[in-house]
């Protein structure tokens, strides 16, 4: 349920001597006001958002834009915030889903895409970049170079490493590297009132409470991160292609079970329900009617062998062409579907969580069940996209008209709703790699507890005492 609170901002009434104070310490051409830049970052790419720009609704317009160039800037416009008490807003690619970044008491966005230097150790394996590097960058210069991050959401081409760590996300191999979470070793940090904090690369460190977490996933509440140390690795060996059909989604499931808790771990696994595989792979007449699998296994040619004949004995599904590989990698950065359905009325999203091997398939039809309960539903389907020994995560995808007279708004909290209490009742988690944000922030409680949330607002009191750090996100 989206819970907008739209309370009264801080006092506008010095704010234009604030911003010549802010221009003359870090540069005109640094600061914005201009009502296309506030429009612009009104919103992220939250779905819901779509349907209120078609509708002229700007709820979320921030007061300025600032971009700076690096931390001493990022440093100056905290310490000015904090002593005004402006809200502070950090932007990166603006590709967030859940309205983690919409300025809901105006103030500042700071803007930190030209905040973007990168710096390889290729000894140490480790890569140095500024919080405004562009991810697919960063991956086709570390590729130039021989090695590989391999941190690929689907949102690659227009998110930020910054914005990776802010949300503690994860991308399409992360069953073999893990989330961002595993890749950071370091972080620079700026922190109200405008100090730096550096928690500089280790191999590991055993001095106390791991200071890195208290920011990962953060939601930019705590401070703004402006450089990240992330592990690399040598660019693989060898890639294998496989593709399996099963009958049964449960099938699929207990196939990659048995290979994750082998010790296997294949770069990608995706397993798609039978109406997602006829969404996705619709030219293929071999899938109609299956579930589909498409996995890549890659790196050292000695453990890609071995990890080859473990998949092909544990999977219990028909392997099939490879075909259905290639078409996923080619199509899967396509995100068309919200724009091309949303200007005709649908409402649509994604909404993914996490469960243990256990409750998979309970999870799995008691969410699809509660959504389609909701009248104007269309379809609720779902895929499987990352793996653990312990869990999977599924991406569940929804669609629907509302019914005459409801508005989109309305409808769209139902389904939602359907689908988190849903979650929490089969007890899986909330939020597997999109973070927490204004939309999931209901259930942030039944996910951690009273005790948990009343700690969180603790933490973030004691860091961001005047409460300017995006205030309002994740319920803090």
């Amino acid at each position: 349920m989206i819970l907008l609170s739209l309370k009264k901002g801080f006092d506008e009434k010095n704010f234009n001597k604030i911003i010549e104070n802010l221009e003359n310490q870090i540069g005109k051409n640094k600061v914005s006001k201009k009502i296309s830049d506030l429009l612009s970052y009104s919103y992220d790419y939250w779905p819901i958002s779509l349907h209120w720009i078609l509708e002229k609704n700007f709820h979320f317009k921030p007061s300025a834009i600032i971009w700076p160039t690096t931390k001493e800037d990022v440093k100056k416009v905290i310490q000015i915030c904090s002593k005004e008490k402006i809200p502070v807003y950090p932007f990166g690619g603006g590709t967030g889903v859940l309205g983690a970044l919409s300025p809901e008491k105006k103030g500042i966005i700071i803007d930190l895409k030209k905040i973007r230097n990168i710096k390889i150790n290729s000894e140490n394996l480790l890569v140095e970049c500024g919080a405004g590097v562009n991810g697919h960058y960063l991956e086709s210069y570390l590729n130039s170079k021989g090695l590989i991050l391999r941190n690929i959401p689907q949102s690659l081409y227009p998110s930020t490493v910054g914005g990776w760590v802010g949300t503690k996300a994860t991308g399409q191999f992360s069953t073999r590297y893990g989330g961002i979470e595993q890749m950071v070793a370091g972080l620079e940090i700026v922190v109200p009132p405008g100090k730096i904090l550096t928690l500089k690369p280790q191999p590991r460190t055993s001095t106390g409470p791991d200071l890195r977490h208290f920011f990962i996933g953060s939601e930019g509440t705590l401070g703004i991160i402006t450089k990240i140390w992330l592990k690399i690795w040598p660019k693989p060996e060898k890639c294998i292609k496989l593709a399996f059909v099963s009958e049964t989604i449960k099938e699929a499931i207990d196939s990659v079970k048995n290979i994750m808790q082998t010790g296997a771990r294949p770069a990608v696994v995706r397993i798609y329900d039978k109406i997602e595989t006829k969404r996705h792979f619709y030219k293929y007449e071999e899938v109609y009617g299956h579930v589909s699998t498409v996995i890549i296994i890659e790196g050292n040619s000695k453990i890609v062998d071995a990890e080859i004949k473990i998949i092909k004995e544990k999977f219990q599904g028909k392997q099939i062409n490879e075909d259905i590989v290639e078409h996923w990698l080619k199509t899967r950065f396509n995100v068309k579907e919200a724009s091309e359905f949303v200007p005709m009325g649908v409402v649509f999203d994604t909404i993914e969580v996490a469960v243990g091997w256990d409750k998979a398939i309970y999870l799995y039809e008691n969410v699809i069940k509660s959504m389609k309960q909701i009248k104007g539903v269309i379809f609720a389907s779902a895929h499987a996209s990352h793996f653990y020994p312990q869990g999977i995560c599924f991406y569940f995808t929804f669609a629907g008209i509302p019914p005459r007279g409801e508005k989109a708004v309305d409808f769209y909290n139902k389904v939602w709703k359907a689908a988190m209490d849903s979650t929490v009742e089969s007890g899986g988690t909330i939020s597997h790699h999109h973070g927490i944000g204004r939309q999931k922030m209901p259930w942030l409680k039944d996910e951690i507890g009273s005790e948990g949330l009343d700690l969180l607002r603790k933490l973030k009191k004691c860091m961001d005492e005047k409460d300017i750090m995006n205030p309002g996100n994740m319920g803090v």
